[in-house]
């Protein structure tokens, strides 16, 4: 049995469907991220696990209970937010300490606890401090321990690191992936950050205008998406349209405007139906238009553009049917390597086997 089983919710606000027949479960010990565009249905869908919303229709179960009738104060669960909720008067220690208290725990249970949780969190010589004199950081690591002070059975934690600075959100992804395998509580974490996401997770659900459109682990979500949303929303993509010429090694999609590309068949995609070759850029090799490949698939083109991005340079080429394709090329130079030039014209190739076929 799952530790948390979602069947069939729907949440309705007025005419919207925040949440339209959502189905999933997270087992004990994942972290399981929701993963989706502002107003996809993620927070909402947290809050209801937290009690703090109920469904319209469905049932939400923890250990095998519904927990339709379970307020929020008596659920195992505790939620961490990005605003860190941290109560101004009080100091590091005694926020940490608030669900302790609640629960009328022992002073020395309470003392030990805390000293444990500040230990977690790296905080030792914090604990007399109060919360304005912290940095985010050191502010979203309290928040953490006091989710964590009293082991609970499921530890939400909506958008928890979206108030930090870039480097800083990187850290504290490290410290959130070591912390929750350290105490080995359950984590559901929402976010819209895709790169958060493939980071963090043991599996993923991708939301879309309230369903779900995908749960998978991050290497199959961003490898093997089953959708065009899905693909479209993680990571960069490039898309070929066409029809589908041929079967298994012999499949073609021919491209309008482009000419035929060879594919690697997709069961239940048939010849002649209307399908998108998924294609990330990774996947993609940028030459010299003279420059001997092998690979199946060769197209020419012009630079249109590049980004510069520290360990790689993505180009943005122009093919003869007008379409934009993005390549990668890892910068092994020092400093500013530039391989191309807007305008140069180059080669693009691409074994058959990359990218993935989705039916359109």
């Amino acid at each position: 049995m799952a530790l948390l089983e979602i069947r069939n919710v729907t949440r309705r606000f007025g005419p919207l469907v925040a949440v339209d027949d959502v189905s999933l479960s997270v087992e004990a010990g994942e972290f399981f991220t929701l993963l989706g565009p502002s107003g996809c249905g993620k927070t909402t869908l947290l809050r209801m696990i937290a009690g703090f919303d109920q469904p319209d229709s469905g049932v939400i179960a923890l250990d095998g209970v519904d927990m339709a009738d379970t307020p929020p104060e008596q659920r195992p669960i505790h939620t961490v937010f990005q605003s860190y909720a941290l109560f101004p008067h009080m100091t590091v220690a005694q926020n940490i300490a608030f669900p302790l208290r609640m629960a009328r725990r022992a002073e020395g249970e309470i003392a030990a606890k805390v000293k444990e949780a500040l230990a977690m969190v790296h905080l030792e010589d914090k604990g007399q401090h109060l919360p304005h004199e912290l940095s985010g950081g050191q502010k979203q690591r309290v928040a953490l321990a006091r989710g964590l002070v009293n082991r609970p059975r499921l530890l939400l934690l909506d958008e928890p690191l979206g108030a930090l600075d870039a480097k800083l959100r990187e850290e504290m992804q490290i410290e959130l992936i070591d912390m929750q395998r350290e105490v080995g509580i359950t984590f559901v974490f929402v976010t819209h950050s895709q790169p958060e996401a493939l980071a963090l997770s043991t599996r993923i659900a991708v939301m879309n205008l309230g369903r779900v459109e995908q749960v998978d682990e991050p290497e199959r979500i961003y490898g093997a998406p089953k959708n065009r949303f899905v693909a479209d929303f993680i990571g960069k993509i490039n898309m070929l349209e066409g029809e589908l010429a041929g079967a298994g090694a012999e499949a073609r999609l021919r491209v309008p405007g482009l000419g035929v590309v060879a594919v690697g068949g997709e069961p239940g995609v048939a010849a002649g139906s209307r399908a998108v070759l998924a294609l990330r850029p990774e996947q993609v090799q940028i030459l010299a238009p003279g420059a001997a490949s092998a690979l199946p698939n060769r197209f020419t083109g012009k630079v249109r553009d590049f980004l510069y991005i520290g360990e790689v340079t993505t180009y943005i080429v122009e093919l003869p049917n007008g379409q934009h394709i993005k390549a990668l090329l890892p910068n092994s130079a020092a400093g500013r390597a530039k391989f191309f030039e807007a305008g140069d014209p180059v080669a693009l190739a691409w074994p058959a086997e990359a990218g993935v076929l989705l039916v359109q």
